[in-house]
């Protein structure tokens, strides 16, 4: 055989072994911005694995949406997906701009949210930030009792009040969890009331199970389903119509994620798109192959 045959070959060899690798196995995208600092810095190359999810098949335009050996999405892993809300609704899933994030919301979590999502120019949010409480010093032996039936074993007194009542420290969804188990036996006050933010509580949709529809998630859940239940869904007054009959809940085909960046002043996450169904979920962000900054080349990320 002749030299340059044997280079072409060896070439041809070559693009077709990185071609199979990134269309099966890995895929690599950059980082376009601070917004998941300081866990993965801008301009930085990551490797993401295909199979972490199970391999989801692609030109899901001609095949539909179909995953091999599929597996979940687990809190606090870093995700690459596919746009959820792209501004050109034609273009298939898998073909898309990439987004990178963390997952805070798995299927069938809870999340404690304000009620303005999907709109740009809304106040920053943050649902895991904590705000102070105040609370009868004498109701301190029935606090103990409901934080520990919660699990909530690490929440010690931030101080007193100068009336002597107790403070603690409470997230949005913690609040709401010790509110509901104490059911009225005395009330959580503010400490500082002009800072709070009036949370909500979000179900994070699961594939089978029913999803209750309330004033403050209607307009989410109508988009979710008009956009990617591919149902036709719209408000009506108070109520939610889908498909011309008034509902009350409504039961997804498939799972939802929350997805978070890690600067809580960039909305390019969630806040701004709603819940990124799985049909959109690519990979796990393994390590990265491209640094930024020195000694960081193929850290494993988490």
């Amino acid at each position: 055989m002749k030299p340059y045959l044997t280079y072409i070959r060896a070439i041809v060899i070559a693009i077709l072994a990185v071609l199979i690798v990134r269309t099966l196995f890995v895929t690599s995208c950059f980082i376009p911005s601070s917004g998941m600092e300081n866990t993965l810095y801008r301009g930085e190359g990551v490797l993401v694995g295909k199979w972490s999810y199970g391999w989801r098949v692609p030109l899901q335009s001609v095949f539909g949406y179909h995953r091999l050996l599929p597996d979940d999405v687990r809190q606090g892993e870093i995700v690459l997906f596919n746009n959820p809300m792209p501004a050109d609704t034609s273009i298939s899933v898998d073909c898309r701009e990439l987004y990178i994030s963390r997952c805070i919301g798995t299927p069938g979590d809870t999340l404690m949210l304000n009620s303005e999502l999907i709109a740009e120019g809304t106040d920053v949010f943050s649902p895991d930030t904590k705000a102070l409480y105040s609370y009868p010093a004498e109701s301190e032996e029935v606090m103990d009792c409901v934080l520990s039936s919660l699990g909530i074993t690490e929440n010690q007194l931030a101080g007193y009040t100068p009336e002597g009542n107790y403070i603690r420290s409470f997230s949005y969804y913690e609040h709401y969890l010790v509110t509901q188990r104490m059911d009225g036996r005395f009330s959580l006050t503010p400490l500082y009331p002009e800072n709070s933010c009036k949370a909500y509580p979000f179900v994070v949709p699961k594939k089978g199970v029913p999803v209750s529809i309330y004033p403050w998630n209607a307009a989410l859940i109508v988009n979710m389903i008009a956009f990617h239940e591919k149902k036709n869904a719209y408000i009506k007054g108070d109520t939610v119509f889908v498909e011309g009959k008034p509902r009350k809940e409504y039961t997804f085909s498939q799972n939802y994620y929350w997805m978070a960046s890690n600067d809580p002043v960039n909305i390019n996450d969630s806040r701004l798109f709603g819940f990124v169904p799985e049909t959109h979920v690519i990979g796990k962000a393994l390590r990265i192959w491209y640094p930024s900054r020195k000694g960081r080349f193929m850290k494993k990320i988490q």
